[in-house]
């Protein structure tokens, strides 16, 4: 399992089409990938899970992977937000 915090930084937060986003690219690893935030726990691969989350701009989330191909995930997926999820 590997685990790293990163900010959002799109000023609109996890609305449903960087919300989308990071799904689609999360669905393409073997891995399970999920992120933490305010205790809670959501799951990357679904939509309704991370729209869940009510995620602004600003905010921290821990993004954590577990699996066979979690270093890659990780890596992408940290990138991903990190850049503003295509906004």
């Amino acid at each position: 399992m590997v685990s790293k915090l990163v900010k959002i930084t799109n000023p609109t937060g996890l609305h449903l089409r960087p919300a989308g986003n990071l799904c689609k690219e999360a669905m393409k690893f073997k891995c399970k990938v999920t992120f933490e935030y305010s205790g809670n726990i959501a799951n990357a691969k679904s939509v309704l899970s991370v729209l869940g989350a009510c995620i602004k701009s600003g905010d921290e989330i821990t993004l954590v992977c577990e699996g066979e191909d979690e270093d890659e995930a990780l890596e992408v997926l940290a990138a991903l937000v990190e850049g503003g999820l295509g906004e």
